[in-house]
């Protein structure tokens, strides 16, 4: 296996225009809904130290484990509101937008719910997640628990 970089060691003065802008786009939103946006982005793209990172950060928030267990099927399980129905769906849409876009019918649901400044700050940190977990991915950027597995 090639051996890759670990953008967030040496090389952190390259990515931390990318932290400030994360930590920008979600100021004043819900840190319940952050974490959702950030868990379910990450799922999609399959990033390990993003799901470890963001898991974590959810239970410090209160977040329930079952819910966080079922987000992979938010659309099957009652868990979840209407409004968090409709911002999950836009973070889909916004991760795979290659496709389908952003249809009308995920962004009129996002709009039912959600003021002008939310959906903004909610799609920005949309990107923002998405580049994070590029650079995990690309990079294969280990979790903190993947080394504790190793060993056992």
């Amino acid at each position: 296996m090639t051996s890759r970089p670990n953008p967030f060691g040496a090389h952190y003065n390259l990515i931390s225009p990318v932290i400030e802008f994360g930590n920008a786009a979600q100021e004043g939103i819900d840190p319940t809904l952050a974490e959702l946006i950030k868990i379910r982005a990450s799922q999609i793209n399959g990033c390990a130290a993003c799901l470890y990172m963001h898991a974590r950060d959810a239970r410090k928030n209160g977040e329930s484990e079952e819910r966080i267990y079922m987000l992979d099927a938010w659309r099957e399980s009652p868990l979840y509101t209407d409004a968090e129905r409709a911002l999950l769906a836009w973070t889909e849409a916004l991760t795979k937008v290659e496709t389908d876009g952003a249809p009308d019918e995920v962004y009129e649901a996002l709009k039912a719910h959600f003021t002008e400044q939310e959906q903004i700050k909610f799609t920005l940190l949309i990107g923002a997640i998405n580049a994070f977990n590029r650079l995990n991915v690309g990079f294969r950027v280990k979790h903190p628990g993947s080394a504790m597995q190793k060993a056992a």
